[in-house]
């Protein structure tokens, strides 16, 4: 479950981010707000519910195996998880906020504002270090550095 819970998280943000950074250079305000709520639910979806489960499986995990929770490598994971998830939630919030303005846009025929653009520069390097971060967790739990 651990396993399939990290992968579901690298997963659906690989995807989240292709599919918004392709709606947005299409510059297709429709395409943009549609993109944008599947984007939104998919985060609600999938990696809510992996964000829930990662800790639950984790702790049940090192117990089972025996890990000491002093361990460099487990210490980072969840100093690294914690760095994720406070870039995750504010870019929940930027990706529902992005949706709703796109939606508006559309409804209006109207181009999108300078908020979008910047919401959407804003998302985008929040995401450097969330993602950023799963991958090391990834990394260090495949290798276990001493």
């Amino acid at each position: 479950m651990h396993v399939i819970g990290a992968t579901v998280i690298l997963g659906t943000g690989i995807g989240i981010a292709f599919f918004m950074l392709v709606a947005h250079l299409s510059s297709d305000v429709r395409f943009i707000a549609k993109t944008a709520g599947a984007v939104v639910l998919a985060d609600m979806v999938f990696t809510a519910t992996a964000v829930i489960v990662q800790p639950v499986t984790g702790y049940f995990l090192v117990q089972t195996v025996g890990v000491p929770w002093s361990t460099s490598w487990v210490v980072w994971s969840l100093v690294l998880y914690v760095v994720a998830g406070l870039s995750w939630l504010p870019v929940v919030w930027m990706q529902a906020k992005m949706r709703d303005i796109a939606r508006a846009a559309d409804a209006d025929s109207a181009p999108l504002p300078q908020l979008y653009h910047r919401l959407f520069r804003a998302w985008f390097l929040a995401g450097i270090p969330g993602f950023g971060s799963v991958l090391v967790i990834i990394w260090l739990m495949v290798a276990k550095p001493v």
